[in-house]
């Protein structure tokens, strides 16, 4: 069976955004190399992406729009080339490069996903779509990237108590940890 696993930046604090949605605390990993080994094994182990529909289109138009001189082409190229399912209940369907919508209810959909063959499944947000998978104890393994920085306030993926086991964790030269939980 199929893993699926989380991929989220967060702030030390516990926020995965500003309270707008604001992203302008991450750190720029492009030039730590610990980071991007990291981030291209996780992708690298995947073979298809999970979105919320909050989350879509700002992550398709950056992904689809990154110019062939910027050093995030390579990997630009992979987001683009893995198949996208975005989770929505009013989205019928979405522009973009390999991306399909589902409307059929959560637990089910991704239950069945994780059943087919393949490599595991990546999710990448938004706040509300992983919180609802959190809520049914459908991710597997988080891999929460810990930005060195607190915002005091924001979104958050956890809304009750939540046990994990610590499974990996690496320091990296920009500041940022990944750990990886079960």
């Amino acid at each position: 069976m199929r893993k699926l696993k989380l991929q989220m930046d967060m702030t030390i604090d516990g926020f995965v955004a500003g309270p707008e949605g604001q992203m302008d605390w991450m750190i720029d990993m492009n030039k730590d190399d610990t980071a991007l080994a990291l981030v291209n094994r996780l992708i690298d182990t995947s073979d298809t992406l999970l979105l919320g529909r909050k989350m879509i289109d700002g992550f398709i138009s950056y992904w689809e729009g990154v110019k062939r001189d910027s050093p995030e082409y390579e990997f630009a190229g992979k987001m683009i080339r893995t198949p996208k399912i975005v989770f929505s209940k009013t989205l019928k369907s979405v522009k973009g490069q390999n991306v399909r919508v589902e409307n059929g209810p959560l637990v089910e959909t991704v239950t069945q996903l994780k059943t087919q063959p393949g490599k595991d499944i990546l999710v990448y947000g938004g706040a509300t779509f992983v919180s609802s998978l959190l809520e049914h104890r459908l991710i597997d393994e988080l891999n929460l990237y810990v930005h060195p920085v607190a915002i005091g306030k924001g979104m958050q993926i956890f809304a009750q108590r939540t046990p994990l086991s610590l499974a990996n964790s690496v320091g990296c030269p920009s500041g940022v940890v990944f750990n990886t939980y079960t």
